[in-house]
């Protein structure tokens, strides 16, 4: 296993609490900041998050590391009973939940500080749970996915989507210059946290992608792993079943 990558190169806490306090430090401004990042292409990758999910009709959705939000509110379209966003990050989802209140679905949409580790909720509670940019952020990623095992009932879908490298000329060298040279500098321009953004660049540089991902998930008990590229690459969308 290589060396973790975690946001404080010199901080004491484990990666857990390191991102918590990153994303809290960077919580008020982080809408704005991602959609520069991503160039606004960010929300067409969730829509076709939202559209596979969707396929199954859940009634019960989880949302791991839910951050704001965004993901939560687009896939109350599908008209579930529940969605459940979780995250680590209490800034995060204050301004979650503000965004849910305005859009009159704190009915729907519940928000909860937990550990995608160690969640709160009984086996097989879950039709679809979800994950956007969040699995690179666990501590240890097989306890992660095993967890999200335990809550998903039989059958049920569990979609991933997270950056990935493009391989191919010249995208792989757009992408290299965009998040080792671009990123850093936009997050300091915006943000007060300068080691946050160039946290996230480097733990999307060195996450596995593609197949050696979908192998990750069939080792912890996921079965039907398939990966879809997005954007050239840039992301993935992963599929799997209980």
């Amino acid at each position: 296993m290589d060396k973790q990558v975690t946001p404080y190169k010199d901080s004491e806490l484990g990666k857990k609490e390191q991102v918590a306090q990153m994303f809290d430090n960077i919580s008020g401004n982080y809408d704005g900041l991602n959609r520069v990042i991503s160039l606004g292409i960010d929300v067409s990758w969730r829509k076709k998050v939202v559209k596979l999910v969707g396929e199954n009709n859940p009634k019960q959705i989880l949302d791991i590391a839910t951050g704001t939000g965004d993901l939560a509110l687009m896939m109350a379209s599908l008209q579930p009973d529940r969605i459940v966003g979780l995250d680590i990050s209490k800034g995060m989802l204050d301004v979650g939940k503000q965004k849910i209140a305005k859009a009159n679905l704190s009915d729907k949409i519940e928000m909860i500080v937990g550990d995608s580790e160690n969640m709160p909720f009984e086996n097989n509670t879950f039709d679809a749970i979800t994950v956007s940019f969040g699995v690179r952020n666990f501590e240890n990623l097989d306890k992660g996915l095993t967890e999200i095992l335990r809550v998903l009932k039989p059958g049920g879908k569990f979609v991933v989507l997270e950056t990935s490298n493009p391989t191919k000329f010249p995208f792989k060298q757009g992408y290299k210059f965009h998040t080792n040279v671009i990123l850093p500098i936009i997050g300091k321009l915006f943000s007060k946290d300068k080691t946050a953004y160039s946290y996230l660049s480097e733990s999307a540089n060195s996450f596995p992608f593609g197949e050696a991902f979908n192998n990750i998930l069939e080792k912890n008990g996921f079965k039907n792993a398939k990966n879809l590229p997005v954007t050239f690459g840039v992301a993935s969308i992963y599929t799997s079943t209980k």
